[in-house]
This record gives C-alpha cells, structure tokens and sequence, in this order.
C-alpha cells in the first residue's frame, strides 16, 4: 500500500506542481507570467499577474507537499481549491477534456481528497516527522475546505459575463 501511495503523491503532486510552474514561467512549456495573465484575463478573472502568481504559487506549493507528503492534509486542501477553480472554468465545455471540459481537474480532486483520506503513507515526510497517520475525519473538512476555498476565489475574482 506505501508504495502506490508514494506513487500517487509523485504523480498527481508533480503533476500539479508543473501546472503551477507553467503559469509563472517559461519552463514545462509555460508561457511565462505573462501568459499566465493572460490565460486568467481571458478565462473573465481580475488582477492578471497578480492571480496568475497566486495561483500558480499555490499549485506549485500544494503539489510539491503533496508529493513529498508533507502537511498531507493542507496540501490536498491546496490542491482541490485550485483544481475546484480549473473546475469552474471548464464546466461549461462538458466532463469531457476531448472538449476542454472538467474531467482532469476532477480527477485530480478525487486523487487529492483520497491522499487525505489515506494519509501519505510510511514513506512520506509526515510519517518521518512523526505527523502521520491523520485521522480519517480530517477527509471531510479537507474536502470542504478546498471547494469551498475555490469556489470563494472564483466568485471574488472571476468578473460576471457582459
């Protein structure tokens, strides 16, 4: 079981955690900040590099926890507050992402909201540190924190349609 968990921290925190480096540069095939700013404005959200810096801030920070399972449970929150905003955004398209639509980000949530559910397992930070196991409760106010935080976000700083 520590060895699938180890696996899917890798993944779906350096995954995260690569989305967030292409918001703020150009590396991982990034358009840099200011296409990060860009990408924001023309999703209809305020504050251009400012929320491209937040954003990808907080992909980068919540997916490098998730992977070196450190602060398991705030870095699952991170990362399904970010991936609730992705959500929204793509809702419109459909589940499918042949149509640009919601499916990865859902995904990427679940897998979040599983981590927390399990905990890092023994080959994590938090099991050296002496963090881990989190108790099994901490799952539903992880879950609720993170949509409600990206739900909260995109309402504050997604601009209504003209």
């Amino acid at each position: 079981m520590d060895t699938g968990l180890l696996a899917l921290r890798l993944l779906v925190g350096l995954l995260i955690a690569g989305h967030g480096v292409q918001k703020v540069s150009t590396h991982l095939g990034g358009r840099g900040l200011a296409g990060g700013a860009e990408e924001f404005r023309a999703d209809g959200f305020r504050g251009g590099v400012l929320t491209a810096l937040a954003a990808g801030g907080g992909q980068i920070g919540s997916g490098l926890l998730l992977a070196a399972g450190l602060l398991t449970p705030l870095a699952a929150t991170g990362a399904i507050g970010v991936m609730t905003v992705a959500l929204t955004v793509k809702r419109p398209n459909g589940l499918w992402v042949q149509n640009d639509g919601y499916e990865y980000p859902v995904v990427l949530i679940g897998a979040a909201a599983a981590l927390a559910a399990t905990g890092p397992g023994a080959w994590s930070l938090d099991r050296l540190l002496g963090l881990a196991p989190y108790p099994l409760w901490w799952t539903v106010p992880v879950l609720a924190a993170g949509v409600a935080g990206g739900l909260l976000t995109r309402l504050v700083l997604h601009r209504p349609a003209a």
